[in-house]
This record gives structure tokens, sequence and C-alpha cells, in this order.
């Protein structure tokens, strides 16, 4: 049996002609935003990857089909449904099995990238490690994926809900590398620094392409996190998030909320509590980590 699985015509016509290429996550269409903003942002990113010398390839699964890439029609028909579910890698191949429909996270898009044969993701901020975990186990499939899915993810770090040093050190002892772009602090999603020291530092794209290829060549499992400060002008400093996050994970607790609900829980209290400030950074920190992926991504091309 073979992956049920269909490439987009604009995909399959970079793959042809070896351009880079850079996969997109789904999720922020079905379950960050309403209809219509959810796909404007969605073309948005796609129009940013393009601008940058790349072409985009949103992965989602529809009944039952593996989408690597989206047609217009796709995206709007994805971006007005209702009970889409949300795929990582536990329900990701039950999902294709019984015909659903599904939005891919970032470990699921990363398992859809390596089966089409692309090295470069771009999404918003990772999931980790979460506060109070400790009593919880609740860790993000995100890190296991990194650890063993050979392919370069770029984000504005981990979001700033997780806990962060636990976070890292997750990822520390999974050996995966954590490269922060163009300066020598952690980003911490709506903030360009999280207070914490980068494991890693890169400020060329061709490096951290370099490094990708060094990889695979020591044959290392797993792929890289490449962590990228969202843009000065679009920032939410910690001062001010610190004492929101804190109200959200209190509010989760007390309604009981868990699992998968938690981080959509959360990332919508704090967009009514910043007045939608932490919607138009996410926008921007993804569009912003679009523009250096597809910069990776072409020169890993050159890379071969």
């Amino acid at each position: 049996m073979t992956v049920p699985m269909k490439f987009a015509p604009e995909v399959m016509e970079a793959k042809a002609d070896n351009l880079p290429i850079v996969a997109l996550e789904s999720t922020i269409i079905t379950h960050g935003m309403p209809f219509p903003q959810n796909v404007e942002t969605a073309r948005l990113v796609e129009t940013t990857v393009r601008e940058n010398g790349a072409v985009p390839a949103t992965m989602a699964v529809i009944d039952g089909l593996l989408h690597v890439g989206l047609t217009g029609a796709e995206l709007d028909g994805l971006g007005r449904a209702s009970g889409v579910a949300k795929l990582s890698r536990a329900d990701f191949a039950a999902c294709l099995a019984s015909g659903g429909t599904g939005a891919t996270t970032v470990a699921a898009t990363m398992i859809a990238a390596r089966l089409a044969g692309i090295e470069v993701f771009a999404t918003g901020g990772i999931g980790g490690v979460h506060r109070g975990a400790e009593t919880s186990f609740d860790i993000s499939a995100d890190l296991s994926e990194l650890a063993q899915t050979a392919v370069t993810v770029v984000a504005a770090g981990a979001k700033a809900i997780l806990d962060i040093p636990k976070t890292l050190e997750v990822l520390e002892t999974s050996g995966v590398p954590v490269i922060t772009f163009g300066q020598d602090a952690f980003p911490a999603f709506w903030s360009q620094s999280s207070g914490l020291p980068s494991p890693l530092r890169m400020d060329d794209p061709a490096q951290i392409a370099k490094a990708h290829r060094m990889r695979a060549d020591m044959g290392l499992p797993g792929g890289q996190l490449v962590a990228n400060p969202i843009p000065t002008e679009a920032e939410i400093s910690r001062e001010t998030l610190a004492p929101v996050i804190v109200t959200a994970l209190a509010e989760a607790d007390a309604q009981g909320i868990a699992a998968k609900q938690v981080t959509p829980f959360l990332l919508d209290h704090i967009f009514h509590a910043t007045d939608g400030a932490s919607l138009a950074a996410n926008i921007a920190l993804v569009r912003n980590n679009a523009a250096l992926a597809a910069r990776i991504a072409a020169r890993l091309v050159e890379t071969p």
C-alpha cells in the first residue's frame, strides 16, 4: 500500500524543475482564525514564500488524500469547512485510512514534507513542554518529531505559553539542533527574546542549509529547529505578555481544559486580552518565517 497523495500542479512542476519548495501547515487555516481571515492569511504566507524565491506547499488531508500544496479552490474549501481534525503523528494515518479531512500540525506537516521529499517547513511557533508538565505530562509531539524527521523547521521559537526552559532541555536531550537566526537569545514567539541564550546561532541561510546537509551526511536522525525572531515592529514584550499568560493558564485550569484544546484556548484568551495584537503579531512572524524558509530552501537546492 502506498500513501494516498496528491501534488498541486505548482508543486509538481517545482519538483520536476528542482526548484526550492517550502512546506506550510494547515492548522492556521482550520483552527487559527475565522473565515475569511484564515484563507487571506494563508494566501499571504504563500505569497511571501513565492516573493522570496520558493514554491509553497500547504499540507492538508482532504477526504483521505494527502494534499501537497492546495489549489485556490481547495484552500477556500478548507477554510470554510467545519469539523476538521487537528492531525499529529498519532492520528495522521488513521485520518488517511478512514477517508477523513484533517489539518496538519507541526509534527504532521514534518511527516507530510518527508513523504513529499520537501526539506524545509515554515510555521509560527513549535509546541513544547507545557507549564506543569511535571504532573500533567503534557509535552507536544512536535519535539519528538524534530528528533526523528529530517526536516528543517523555521519558527519564531516555542510558543510563549509553554515552559521554554524545559522545552529547550528536551530538545537538547533529543539531539535536536536549536539555531537562532541573527541573535544570541532564543526568541519566544510574540517576543524577540525569551531571556534565555540560544544553543546555537547562525546568520546566513547558506550556513543553515549546509548544517542540514551535514547531518544527513553524518547519518544523524531528525531535523533542525531554526528560531527566527519576530520583526521588531510587530513584537509584544515579555513584560506585557507575562501577566496575560498567567491569567490565561489559570482560567484553562479552572475550566478543566486539557490535551489538544489547551493551546487553542490559551491563544484565544490572549487574543482578547491583547485586543487582537497577538493575532497581528502572529501573522507578521509567520510571514517572516516563510521568507527565511524560502531563502534556506533556495540554498539547499544549491547544496546537493
